[in-house]
């Protein structure tokens, strides 16, 4: 899914520094304005399209899965020996696994290693994307071909071999650790589109203006082009979620990372593997609440994109 094109400085984006000013407009009054306009045309976007609403409901349901959801159990799940792969039932909505335990328990409580992954994935994805992206489309020349050139490599190298030649020899002991090697080898792209958008960017009148008087490029960057760029870079973290979320619950999946930590990923393994989950009916209800919730969080994440789309875009707001 390709990250939707963003206008910097367009009405309704937060304009470049550096533009012209209305008389007033820099007064804590103005800004206290703008920011409550900013406020009720985001609410009239979401308003637009009920399907935006559930996005944002299904992200803060995730949300609180990933902050609350160990809390809601004990720390070792109960089991119950005579239901063993049980049907879906009041008691237990999604069945239960090969050892009596629920299933909904299970979903809830491994969402946290799965989001905490993602979103360390993410986090990193886009800083040391946007990072190697602003610095080599605004200085161009050498240091523009040298981390492209870097960057062209990276995008070469296949990312599912070289996880999971690294799992051989590396033991991901924990969702900081796989978060962080899946943020190192996923910014290429990011680093790509934001160079692209930053080439645009720095042939803007602000930019020639700060420029002209002598400011730094630390300056530049930061005050100047990374404010114009946050809603793309904003959407392009929320992408890169998803794709975390893939990568973690297919290594698991495959089984080349320890289990030494419930998340969806082993779910579908023993469902699969472990149940028979593909031949019998009996573990299906155990293999499907792992994929429903991967379905669900990306429905959310998509929604929710296609509303920050519009927040940021006035031409889509016009039609």
């Amino acid at each position: 899914m390709t990250a939707p094109t963003v206008i910097p400085g367009a009405s309704g984006t937060p304009e470049a520094p550096g533009t012209a000013e209305v008389p007033g407009t820099g007064t804590p009054g103005a800004r206290a304005t703008q920011r409550r306009n900013f406020r009720r045309g985001v609410l009239r976007v979401l308003r637009r399209k009920p399907s935006r609403i559930v996005g944002v409901a299904i992200l803060a349901v995730f949300a609180f899965m990933g902050i609350f959801g160990p809390l809601l159990y004990p720390a070792r799940l109960p089991r119950d020996d005579d239901a063993l792969y049980a049907a879906p039932s009041w008691a237990h909505p999604f069945g239960t696994d090969f050892e009596g335990t629920d299933v909904l328990a299970l979903v809830v409580t491994g969402a946290r290693y799965v989001l905490l992954t993602a979103l360390v994935t993410a986090v990193i994805t886009v800083a040391v994307g946007t990072s190697v992206g602003l610095f080599a489309g605004f200085r161009r020349g050498r240091w523009d071909s040298v981390l492209m050139r870097i960057t062209d490599m990276k995008l070469t190298i296949p990312a599912l071999p070289l996880l999971l030649v690294l799992s051989t020899v590396w033991k991901f002991t924990g969702p900081l650790q796989m978060g962080l090697v899946l943020g190192l080898l996923g910014w290429g792209g990011v680093a790509r589109a934001v160079r692209a958008q930053t080439l645009s960017l720095r042939e803007r009148g602000f930019i020639e203006a700060a420029r002209g008087l002598g400011l730094s490029t630390r300056h530049i960057i930061g005050r100047e082009l990374l404010p114009s760029m946050a809603p793309f870079i904003a959407m392009n973290m929320l992408i890169a979620v998803t794709g975390a979320v893939y990568a973690q619950v297919g290594l698991f999946f495959l089984g080349v990372l320890p289990f030494d930590a419930n998340n969806w990923g082993v779910m579908l393994n023993l469902a699969v593997f472990g149940g028979g989950a593909l031949t019998t009916t009996a573990a299906l209800p155990y293999m499907l609440a792992p994929l429903l919730a991967i379905l669900l969080l990306t429905l959310g994440i998509v929604l929710v994109v296609d509303a920050m789309d519009e927040i940021f875009n006035p031409r889509l707001r016009e039609e």
